[in-house]
């Protein structure tokens, strides 16, 4: 399959899509003009190329187009995680998280539950 490539906008609705289920283009362009000004125009157009995408659907209620997602937010969130670590990183999982630890603000409660799971892994690996 391939992977879903959604920009940042197409996946703030996306978002907006997987809290509320079912919506409308108006509902998904007030939503996003909280964080910042948009045109509803624009959020048409992307819903437009998401159903292209296959990542939305359509359904028409009382002359309005409502949209539900057609893909689910833990599929995206893989199939967007395999590209940035395949294409940014050359599959490299240390990598990235070498980049992770340099370059991100990284809270002590984050840092203490990575080495949890990176000591649970390892565990799990042993023969």
């Amino acid at each position: 399959m391939t992977p879903l490539r959604l920009g940042k906008v197409q996946l703030q609705i996306m978002q907006i899509l997987w809290r509320h289920g079912r919506v409308t283009a108006r509902q998904i362009t007030d939503e996003l003009s909280q964080q910042s000004p948009i045109a509803h125009s624009t959020v048409q157009t992307l819903l437009r190329k998401l159903e292209a995408k296959g990542a939305v659907a359509h359904e028409v209620v009382d002359r309005t187009f409502v949209f539900v997602p057609l893909q689910e937010q833990a599929d995206v969130t893989e199939s967007a995680a395999r590209d940035l670590l395949t294409r940014v990183f050359g599959g490299s999982v240390y990598g990235l998280v070498a980049h992770l630890l340099r370059h991100e603000k990284i809270a002590p409660d984050e840092l203490a539950r990575l080495r949890q799971l990176i000591d649970k892994e390892g565990q799990q690996k042993k023969p």
